[in-house]
């Protein structure tokens, strides 16, 4: 792997683990017990802070052998992202507009994320995104769904805490696969 494919994977998984340990802390909530609560908020803080440890290490083994910069943050990037804010932001308003409760809010967050990352999967030619872009597409869609029902105290763990575990472990053992790969 070249130096900015193994920096982009890792700018990435970075900035993975750390949304995913937002979405624990921020969705991690009754209805579950206050020490499960804590718990899970810890873990996601010390996996983020892991991942964060790894991109650091990676920078600083991979600095020596730099090749040509290749840009992740190109045109198609830029495309999905502006894409992305406009579906959260308006997705956001018409769900009030509904008068939606605003447990859904977190799923349709999850849900627009997903796509994000399936979006992503052919601009970066990175296959491995759509996996937990699928997988938090689906975590937003069935909170969308369970904000219908009496069960939607369960939202913001469904779609906010799993979606965070998801992007959290992907993050982890795929940082420490990048960061000891050009060791061996």
């Amino acid at each position: 792997m070249e130096f900015n494919d193994v920096m982009q994977r890792m700018t990435g998984l970075m900035v993975g683990a750390v949304f995913g340990a937002v979405f624990v802390v921020v969705n991690a909530q009754s209805p579950l017990d206050a020490v499960i609560v804590n718990f899970l908020r810890v873990a996601a803080c010390l996996g983020a802070v892991s991942v964060i440890a790894m991109w650091f290490a990676t920078v600083r083994k991979e600095r020596s052998v730099a090749g040509p910069r290749r840009n992740m943050f190109g045109r198609g990037y830029l495309v999905v992202v502006a894409a992305e804010a406009i579906l959260l932001f308006g997705g956001l308003r018409v769900l009030a507009a509904w008068g939606r409760p605003e447990q859904a809010n977190v799923a349709w967050v999850a849900f627009v994320v997903g796509v994000h990352f399936i979006a992503l999967a052919p601009v970066w030619k990175d296959w491995g995104i759509a996996v937990p872009g699928v997988v938090l597409t689906l975590l937003g869609a069935a909170g969308l769904v369970l904000a219908s029902t009496a069960a939607v105290a369960w939202v913001p763990f469904v779609s906010g805490v799993l979606s965070g575990v998801v992007l959290l472990f992907g993050a982890a053992p795929f940082g420490w696969r990048a960061m000891t790969a050009r060791t061996a």
